[in-house]
């Protein structure tokens, strides 16, 4: 092997590692995949996941610390947007990394892939419930 092989950026790798923690959420990766797209406030986000406005905030607050976020004040509302075109691309890249096949992988797996965040429609928020088991057909 003639090529040399590029040093370790431990520094580098502990950033990189961090960021995609924060993108490993299917929320966040679905605020960030709105906010690649458009600025929106946080009541407007809550409302697409079907997520309370105090949790939206919490996920905006680590994809902020992560530096994938930006936000602005108007008035009273806060707006998000997501910090650069590097976060869309990060994001289609995942996509296409999650949908190709892996190697060794049976052909029928590779036309069995899930529906990406594209692909979903959007949750409208709903009120909390405490779910319920359903009965057999034959007790109802």
């Amino acid at each position: 092997m003639g090529g040399q092989v590029e040093a370790w950026d431990a520094a580098g790798a502990e950033r990189a590692v961090a960021m995609l923690k924060a993108v490993a959420d299917p929320t966040r990766y679905r605020l960030l995949w709105a906010l690649s797209r458009q600025e929106f406030p946080v009541g407007s986000l809550a409302e697409l996941t079907g997520a309370h406005v105090a949790a939206v905030s919490q996920h905006l607050a680590k994809l902020r610390t992560a530096g994938l976020v930006l936000s602005r004040r108007e008035g009273t509302r806060i707006y998000y947007r997501v910090a650069g075109p590097h976060v869309k691309a990060l994001l289609e890249e995942a996509s296409l990394v999650a949908s190709a096949p892996a190697a060794g992988a049976a052909p029928e797996a590779a036309r069995e892939r899930p529906a990406t965040v594209a692909q979903e429609q959007p949750v409208r928020a709903r009120a909390a419930r405490p779910l319920r088991a359903r009965r057999p057909a034959t007790e109802r």
